[in-house]
């Protein structure tokens, strides 16, 4: 049955728009993502609609996340040309549904976030876009910094001109002030053309200095001249040149410790620090995970080809992990078990909706340790670091054991519950844990 749906908006309205249709068939999402997403929601419009619903959109190109429910199915993502997503689901209440509609509906680049701190981070960051004044973020590294300055630049009269980032730990320390502030035909050796600099390639729009701590104490002082004055010299210049540029700048290291070391100039410090924002790492915004995870998955899936489901099991993985490398390794892992679901996405291309990320393909990258440092507390890595192998297959066998060890834990020992997880048969998993005792991994004793 078709059903004809009204959006009560304007053209120039912005973020989530919910068409009528898709309030009354959708009703517990689609408030769940208003919430969520209400505000700050997308900068430019998306329409969420219901999979059955004609309804004009005023803006044709825009994106939009059309909803089917089917209680029993497995739920399943499917991805259009122009932005166009079509989100089949079963259970409008699980976090899976939840995170997949978040990752849909938000545009590539844009903050993903579903924890109330994240989000309060975002309705801050969009105050402050209104604002001209510096702003200093600080946060451990793969916390999302350059995103959260990105979007403050996106929301800010800003908008239309340069965003420019520069890190200014990966510039050599010689370079870094003819870089930032530019410099006159041969005003040193090499300098066969004049340059602008990154000041005034970002004149009207934003300029991110990223690890702004590693930056040397001589040129603090003349970035503090620029803030101050609102000009700069160019190497080699004997006059000063104007700049209208927002500075935003990111630390992952302790900068008010870093003054009182003498390795950061106070002055720039209290300059720089007039709205100081704080990123929290990953393991500490649980409710983040989720839909970062099903937005990567978009991301790094080949456009026309079948998007995997990623299971319940596999994000209560995610979710339990600590998260030493934050968003960063959140990615690593996506992509991994992307790699080694390949089996489900061939399936998904012949029967839709069977492809789905399990406990078995999440693979967690090693964390760093202290030389000399033991961390032979698993029992697959410990059989693992006698093997000289390093090759897939290997790799693909030791995330198996892994994976269904894990999920024989989380079951409480229950072979007939850790097989209905992993989607496999009962003599399946016995065959498994038996080859696992072969290869001297322990195996607690399951129980039926």
């Amino acid at each position: 049955m078709v059903k004809t749906g009204q959006l009560l908006m304007k053209r120039e309205q912005t973020g989530l728009q919910i068409s009528d249709a898709a309030r009354a068939a959708h009703g517990g999402l689609t408030q769940r993502a208003n919430v969520v997403m209400g505000s700050p929601g997308p900068a430019a419009p998306v329409y969420l609609l219901d999979s059955d619903e004609v309804t004009a959109i005023p803006i044709p190109l825009a994106r939009t996340v059309r909803l089917s429910r089917m209680p029993g199915m497995t739920p399943v993502i499917a991805r259009g040309p122009s932005d166009r997503f079509h989100l089949t689901y079963a259970d409008g209440a699980s976090e899976a549904t939840l995170a997949a509609l978040i990752a849909c509906t938000m545009p590539a680049g844009s903050p993903i976030a579903a924890d109330p701190e994240s989000l309060s981070v975002l309705a801050l960051a969009e105050r402050i876009a209104a604002s001209d004044i510096p702003v200093l973020i600080n946060g451990p590294t793969g916390t999302g910094k350059e995103v959260l300055s990105r979007f403050i630049h996106d929301r800010s009269a800003r908008a239309s001109k340069p965003f420019i980032a520069i890190n200014c730990a990966a510039m050599p320390e010689t370079m870094l002030e003819a870089m930032l502030f530019g410099h006159q035909k041969g005003a040193f050796t090499g300098a066969n053309a004049a340059s602008e600099g990154f000041f005034r390639a970002a004149d009207g729009g934003t300029l991110l200095l990223d690890e702004i701590a590693e930056m040397p104490l001589s040129l603090q002082a003349k970035l503090l001249r620029a803030l101050q004055e609102r000009e700069i010299v160019p190497i080699g210049a004997t006059k000063p040149v104007k700049v209208d540029v927002r500075v935003i700048a990111c630390a992952n290291r302790d900068l008010p410790a870093e003054v009182e070391e003498g390795r950061f100039r106070a002055d720039l410090f209290y300059r720089l620090n007039v709205f100081p924002m704080q990123l929290r790492p990953l393991c500490e915004r649980p409710d983040d995970i989720a839909p970062l995870a099903f937005a990567m998955m978009l991301r790094h899936v080949p456009a026309g080809t079948p998007v995997p489901w990623i299971g319940d099991a596999a994000l209560e993985m995610l979710a339990t992990h600590p998260w030493p490398g934050n968003v960063r390794e959140l990615e690593n892992v996506v992509r991994r078990a992307l790699l080694l679901c390949g089996h489900a996405m061939g399936n998904a291309a012949s029967q839709p909706g069977t492809g789905e990320i399990g406990p078995q393909h999440i693979v967690f990258d090693r964390p760093v340790r202290v030389a000399g440092e033991s961390t032979m507390t698993d029992p697959v890595m410990a059989v693992a670091a006698g093997s000289q192998g390093a090759r897939l297959s290997n790799i693909v066998q030791l995330s198996e054991a892994r994976a269904i060890l894990a999920t024989l834990e989380a079951c409480g020992g229950s072979r007939t519950a850790a097989a209905r997880q992993l989607g496999i048969s009962e003599r399946t998993l016995r065959y498994r844990l038996a080859s696992f005792r072969e290869a001297g991994i322990a195996v607690a004793g399951g129980r039926r």
